[in-house]
């Protein structure tokens, strides 16, 4: 039931659906009323032997809160480190805010308030003749609600910085090469004009995959990726759009290799990444510091914590700003689920039952260190189970190959860290397990929400139907996931695994849902490859539509 009360340009959603497994109801299972099992256990230290079957995650945590209050947490102050950053470019050239942009974004999919719906094509928002050509012949056709509102404020003049975050899956990385080809000289194709900066190497393939696309039809675009082994030593980084990690980066302009001062913009993709890790942050600030000061900073991501917010406020002094809630952060598209496992081997015999479902689409199994997605590839392969991993301790050229294979398909199943946690846009992933809770702090005692977001956004891409199942086997990582869904409001439901066949049954009907949704939502490196064969006319109107 849905009701829009509209006033202004602001939209209020009221919304209330029905849960996905409705006519799936949950049982708990014979092996769940054992006393060793991880959830029986936290039942009965919390009082919640009475629950019925089928109690959702929410209403399990509602019954611990109140067996058992939590005291308020302390609260958490910024980082010396950040408090204290060189921040250049106070003086700069560029036009202070005069308001700050602030949207809700609905997350109804088709809906007029949802992130993928715009009143408007590309066509309307009057850009250049090559990029309008290069966003249809990739079936680019009606820009996302990020897109919409954040480009006029992107590209007016005089340049204002812009800190945007939108779900993951909702145009971002569209929104700024956008601005980045409206920038640039296209008649100096040698002076390097804009610099992009990525936590990893996988993100920074893309974004320069993704700005080659775009970028297809305007004439003296060059871009280059400054990534270990990817720049010969000692030689001038000679293209006029830049796509690096921030550690590359610092070498080359130490090393002369990179002029900056013709720099006009500087984008940082998953910023609250970026600029909250410390070693990426103070490589971010170092960076800024050898820019022009009148330079344009774009800062995107999916998510941006309170403490965080502060310091890129700082960083991009009198940004405007698109921002969401917490609770309106999650993807709608995405059905999150949890198993209960009352041991580590119990963790993986679950594993290997869903393998059958992970080969559907494509599945991507998040995993807490190296050594566990080694171990559990050997275990997984030895059972007859075919599955790459991919990570840190891969060399760059294993890691470009690796993720090729999982793009074109040739793997169906990767294993990986959280190397491959943020922007990773591969339109056939239709399932995320979170083998392990994702955990941040000394020694992991705290749940990462963020981390968690981000890991499942991996699926639900660009209105596309996606299923996520996180493996609870313990206290703490039960205590960890309603940690989690309590701060986004998610009402996880328990996946029954006594009757594998309607558990099988039940997500088999998401994937098979988003199966068909991906032959017309194509992302931006599944659409390039349509494009590449057949040239579309600049006023042909596609009849597919969707986003980067």
């Amino acid at each position: 039931q849905l009701d829009t009360v509209r006033k202004h340009d602001f939209t209020i959603l009221f919304v209330l659906r029905p849960r996905f497994f409705s006519d799936h109801p949950v049982r708990v299972s014979p092996q769940q009323q054992r006393p060793g099992c991880a959830i029986n256990r936290l039942r009965t230290a919390h009082h919640l032997e009475t629950q019925p079957p089928g109690v959702s995650l929410s209403k399990r945590r509602n019954a611990m809160a109140d067996a058992n209050p939590p005291a308020n947490p302390p609260a958490e102050g910024d980082p010396a480190n950040l408090e204290d950053a060189q921040l250049d470019g106070a003086d700069s050239g560029l036009v202070e805010n005069s308001y700050d942009v602030d949207i809700q974004l609905g997350d109804l999919q088709q809906n007029p308030d949802s992130t993928l719906y715009s009143a408007k094509t590309f066509k309307e928002m009057n850009l250049s003749e090559p990029i309008l050509k290069g966003l249809l012949n990739l079936n680019y056709f009606k820009p996302s609600k990020i897109q919409e509102k954040a480009l006029p404020l992107m590209l007016q003049n005089p340049p204002r910085h812009m800190i945007a975050q939108s779900q993951s899956g909702t145009g971002k990385t569209a929104a700024f090469v956008v601005t980045i080809l409206s920038r640039i000289d296209l008649s100096q194709p040698n002076q390097p004009q804009a610099l992009v900066l990525a936590p990893s190497r996988e993100l920074a393939r893309q974004i320069e995959g993704v700005i080659n696309k775009i970028g297809h039809f305007c004439e003296g675009l060059k871009v280059a990726a400054a990534l270990p082994g990817a720049l010969e030593r000692g030689a001038p980084v000679q293209a006029n759009v830049i796509v690096g990690t921030p550690g590359t980066i610092m070498d080359i302009t130490r090393r002369r290799q990179l002029d900056v001062s013709q720099l006009r913009l500087l984008v940082i993709d998953e910023a609250d990444s970026m600029l909250d890790q410390q070693g990426l942050g103070d490589q971010c600030v170092r960076v800024k510091s050898t820019l022009p000061r009148n330079i344009q900073i774009l800062l995107f991501s999916a998510t941006f914590p309170d403490k965080v917010m502060g310091f890129a406020e700082k960083f991009a002094q009198g940004a405007d700003q698109i921002r969401l809630k917490h609770t309106e952060l999650t993807v709608s598209g995405i059905s999150q689920m949890y198993i209960d496992c009352d041991s580590e081997d119990s963790k993986y015999e679950n594993l290997v039952k869903l393998y059958g479902l992970m080969t559907i689409g494509s599945s991507v199994i998040f995993v807490r260190t190296r050594e566990s997605a080694n171990e559990i590839q050997k275990r997984m392969e030895a059972d007859g189970h075919r599955v790459a991993a991919l990570h840190g301790a891969f060399d760059g050229n294993d890691r470009d190959r690796l993720l090729e294979e999982f793009r074109s398909g040739r793997s169906k199943v990767l294993l990986t860290t959280n190397v491959l946690a943020r922007g990773i846009d591969v339109s056939s992933v239709s399932m995320v397990i979170n083998y392990d809770i994702p955990m941040k702090g000394r020694g992991d005692t705290e749940p990462d929400p963020e981390t968690y977001l981000h890991r499942i956004g991996r699926t639900g891409r660009f209105g596309r139907i996606g299923v996520s199942i996180s493996f609870v086997s313990d206290k703490k990582s039960f205590q960890a996931l309603s940690a989690i869904a309590e701060l986004y409001q998610i009402d996880l439901v328990q996946l029954d695994t006594s009757d594998w066949d309607s558990a099988e049954e039940a997500v088999q009907k998401v994937i098979k849902s988003n199966r068909a949704k991906a032959a017309f939502a194509p992302s931006a490196t599944d659409a390039a490859k349509a494009a590449a064969a057949s040239e579309a006319a600049p006023g042909a109107e596609p009849t597919a539509t969707t986003s980067a």
